[in-house]
């Protein structure tokens, strides 16, 4: 396997086949991770029978939520090929976009999509609330983890197996907050990450709601505390 795609899938039997069936790569591992309660593993594994040739894997044996961090989080455990990433799976960022970092990464041991760099391409837009909310989120991020991209919040990322494996066992927020703690602690760590645009679209059915805006920020919080305010 050249990489493995995690793509967290909590009840996304209406969205899911949009992503199915882009998927072509016999040489890559497409890793579901599905804690939901309705048919999103069945439509995955009638894909998967029906392509015999890919390898899709369908992690759903779970009794409980495990938020978005922690299915990338279950997801990045399962993974074997040597460059490990995650997508949404709402397909806002299309798996032709992640071949593309693929192919961009280099000598980098990490490279992310962002949606807010001067040459990113924006379809569908969100609406202006989340615009607003989703900067002043950059900003208050920027500000406690001196993390400068532009964007931490896109679902589209790949790293370099060994340094995940490296950092997964410091890793602590499963939530919508996992990306942001992930970077930072690939930073932390001495890990180089580039960041590019990508081409992105408003899909209109975020899981993402005011009330986890403020969970978000409150993990992030104590993490950062929890960690010391000294570097």
């Amino acid at each position: 396997m050249r990489y493995s795609i995690v793509i967290p899938a909590y009840n996304e039997e209406k969205r899911i086949g949009h992503l199915l069936q882009n998927l072509s790569d016999p040489h890559a591992e497409f890793i579901f991770v599905c804690d939901g309660t309705d048919r999103t593993p069945e439509v995955i594994q009638e894909f998967s029978s029906g392509h015999p040739d890919l390898t899709v894997r369908c992690l759903n044996n779970y009794s409980h939520r495990l938020g978005k961090g922690g299915g990338v989080y279950e997801g990045f455990r399962a993974a074997t090929a040597p460059l490990i990433g995650f997508m949404d799976a709402d397909n806002s960022t299309q798996y032709s976009e992640m071949l593309r970092l693929i192919d961009q990464i280099g000598d980098y041991d990490g490279i992310i999509g962002s949606r807010h760099m001067p040459d990113s391409t924006v379809e569908i837009h969100q609406p202006l609330s989340r615009r607003v909310q989703s900067r002043a989120f950059n900003i208050i991020i920027r500000l406690l983890f001196g993390l400068q991209f532009y964007d931490t919040q896109c679902g589209a990322k790949i790293f370099r197996k060994d340094a995940i494996d490296k950092i997964l066992p410091a890793l602590r927020a499963r939530g919508f907050e996992f990306d942001v703690e992930l970077l930072w602690h690939m930073r932390r760590a001495g890990f180089q990450v580039l960041e590019v645009p990508v081409i992105w679209n408003d899909t209109g059915d975020s899981r993402l709601q005011t009330s986890d805006a403020f969970s978000m920020l409150s993990t992030l919080l104590h993490l950062r505390l929890g960690i010391g305010a000294h570097d």
